[in-house]
């Protein structure tokens, strides 16, 4: 149940912690998904029509196993489609109670321009659907964190320590993250693979599969990729949870480099450059979890490897090979909000 607007302000006197709620890991039970179909020809130069193809699967198949919200359909403009990095963050009291984070969003470090209306998604969820929410000035993004659902926050060193996610410090980022999530532990990676434009997110690289395990991609020596990974593979290696227990580690394969040709726009010159293909970019969804594939070997791999990760999941294979040219797949186009 969602908090009734009477119980708004004193819900949000405090932190969301010191009011009992947290973020559940993403296998917790959904009520529902926020997505934006692909509106955005820039995002999608020569492949807008493609990636509206393989998202409309992606929904149709998404449907049968949660109520699904596209905010186009609802009456909600934005300037593009990813609405994990600008939509809410919910977090769930152990009442039942939901509630959300509106931080801000400056187009992953101001790479592009001021997008009022992706920024401005969760005050409508807000009005709308009446789920109160704290108000942050801090810049963070969706798809920079995972969690275990009981302490533990993954994130990156290179998307959170950024300076073009504004002036903060490290031990501010940390305790922001620790009152809006109602975690006590994080655990930094050193960075993201090539052709992302988050600087980083998480969810490209490592992934929760249990409140003790985590999926997280590595390549092949020759890979572009290879060096960061066996990095971030090394920090989860020496990590530990909130309970200073090692974590369980499942390696992810990567898929083979897939370029694109994008055209010169007001961005840059354009020219090939390898796009962020990742089977790490998958939602779990009420018992299924959806994964992006992208037409290669590692396809059936991956899906093997996350079905045998999780306890009592269906893996659904999503083809994302055009949705990926905007620089992100399925997690990136969603949002959940948990039952």
């Amino acid at each position: 149940m969602s908090v009734a607007r009477e119980d708004a302000n004193l819900l949000l006197s405090s932190t969301a912690s010191a009011c009992g709620l947290s973020m559940p890991a993403e296998w917790s039970p959904l009520r529902r998904v926020w997505l934006v179909r692909p509106h955005n020809e820039e995002t999608w130069p020569g492949c807008l029509a493609q990636a509206q193809s393989e998202w409309d699967a992606w929904r149709d198949a998404l449907s049968k196993v949660v109520e699904v919200v596209d905010c186009q359909e609802a009456g909600i403009e934005t300037n593009d489609s990813w609405i994990r990095d600008f939509g809410p963050i919910f977090v769930r009291h152990p009442d039942g109670r939901i509630a959300g984070h509106d931080f801000r969003f400056n187009g992953w470090g101001d790479k592009y321009e001021v997008r009022d209306q992706d920024d401005g998604v969760p005050t409508h969820i807000r009005e709308r659907w009446s789920i109160p929410m704290w108000k942050h000035d801090v810049v963070l993004e969706g798809g920079s964190i995972d969690v275990n659902g009981t302490g533990t926050v993954l994130t990156t060193t290179q998307c959170l320590d950024n300076a073009n996610r504004g002036d903060r410090t490290r031990e501010s980022m940390v305790q922001t993250l620790h009152d809006a999530l109602g975690t006590s532990n994080v655990v930094w990676l050193p960075g993201g693979i090539r052709g992302d434009d988050t600087d980083g997110h998480i969810d490209d690289i490592a992934r929760f599969v249990r409140r003790d395990a985590i999926v997280a991609l590595r390549a092949p020596a020759d890979h572009v990729d290879h060096s960061v990974l066996e990095a971030n593979w090394n920090a989860l290696a020496n990590a530990r949870d909130e309970n200073q227990d090692p974590f369980d580690l499942i390696a992810l394969p990567v898929p083979d480099p897939i370029y694109y040709d994008f055209p010169a726009d007001r961005f840059g010159p354009g020219g090939r450059s390898m796009i962020p293909a990742s089977h790490a970019n998958f939602l779990i969804a009420n018992g299924t979890v959806f994964v992006p594939v992208f037409g290669g070997a590692s396809d059936d791999i991956a899906c093997r490897v996350i079905e045998s990760s999780m306890s009592n999941v269906r893996v659904v294979p999503i083809r994302a090979r055009h949705l990926v040219v905007g620089l992100g797949s399925l997690h990136c186009l969603s949002c959940h909000e948990p039952s």
